[in-house]
């Protein structure tokens, strides 16, 4: 398809810059004119080969009129393997940089994102949506929590977490693992599914949940490591415990419960949450997410959100 742009043109290798700062870039270059070459490797095993590009994209205004966004660096894959990629036309990456998608846009529209994911479970015609510039459907005092944008941190949206509560009670997590700079700390992120915990906090959140379930009929389902047979009498009369995640700033997250205790097959809930070892990264996948919009000020460094059905949204001027 890139044959038919008259706007593409791919990035040469020799040009160091692009190839210190775009990531997953390649360090052999057989040529100075070959193309700057590119290996994206997701968590799960899915990955992508292709090669980085300056690129236009044209976008469509709700006024109707339309606008350009030039300059883009886009990535040409060539190869892809993987559940990442099965039914996609493409990967729009939203993360924060030089380089991206979102630093183009949101120059454009006042260096503000928002997006709204709806219930996982909803039917395929249901959509969520992605707007560029403010965001009407957000109230004008909606919780908010700190983003850290760093350089080092690129292109993930770190994001201050204090704690998480379960059942009302707030859970004895180190304090470490919710700070970047002792290798621990916590990213907001649109593309991956689970909400990914370091160990120390997913022993505390399983074990505080898993407890309430305690009477409920357990059963096995892969990957998952807490899984229960819902269609019992003893699961009818138990009480899913309320959890919170407790940010910096004036917001907590309460997700609904069917966010964290989620359908994955007839009859059978899964604590959905994995781990990954610490020192690391946790991550606040898109499922925990659901059914809230989620504003990025970038400008200022906040993160705003409030529920929502995510019936309205698209780009913005």
């Amino acid at each position: 398809m890139r044959d038919l742009s008259r706007s593409f043109r791919a990035i040469s290798c020799c040009r160091q810059t692009y190839r210190t700062e775009l990531p997953f870039s390649l360090v052999d270059c057989p040529t100075p004119a070959s193309p700057c070459a590119y290996d994206y490797q997701y968590a799960e095993g899915s990955s992508a080969q292709g090669i980085f590009a300056n690129e236009s994209a044209t976008v469509e205004l709700l006024n109707g009129h339309r606008m350009k966004l030039k300059g883009l660096i886009i990535g040409c894959t060539s190869t892809s393997v993987g559940s990442s990629f099965i039914s996609a036309d493409g990967v729009l990456a939203l993360g924060y940089g030089p380089n991206t998608f979102v630093s183009r846009a949101t120059a454009k529209f006042g260096n503000l994102f928002s997006y709204c994911f709806v219930d996982h479970l909803s039917p395929r015609n249901a959509t969520g949506h992605l707007t560029f510039g403010p965001n009407p459907d957000l109230f004008p005092h909606s919780p908010s929590a700190r983003l850290i944008l760093e350089p080092k941190l690129q292109p993930f949206y770190y994001i201050s977490v204090t704690g998480i509560s379960v059942a009302g009670e707030l859970l004895p997590i180190p304090a470490s693992v919710w700070n970047d700079s002792s290798g621990g700390g916590a990213i907001l992120d649109s593309g991956t599914t689970l909400t990914i915990l370091a160990e120390p906090a997913y022993k505390a959140v399983v074990s505080a949940i898993s407890t309430q379930l305690i009477n409920v009929p357990r059963v096995e389902i892969d990957p998952f490591q807490y899984c229960y047979n819902w269609t019992t009498a003893a699961a009818a009369a138990t009480a899913v415990p309320g959890l919170t995640v407790h940010f910096t700033g004036s917001g907590n997250l309460t997700p609904p419960r069917k966010s964290y205790l989620i359908d994955v097959a007839d009859g059978v809930k899964c604590i959905g949450f994995s781990s990954t070892p610490w020192p690391g990264v946790s991550t606040i996948g898109n499922i925990l997410q659901q059914e809230h919009i989620w504003e990025f000020d970038l400008k200022n460094q906040r993160l705003r959100f409030h529920p929502s059905n995510c019936t309205e949204g698209s780009f913005y001027h």
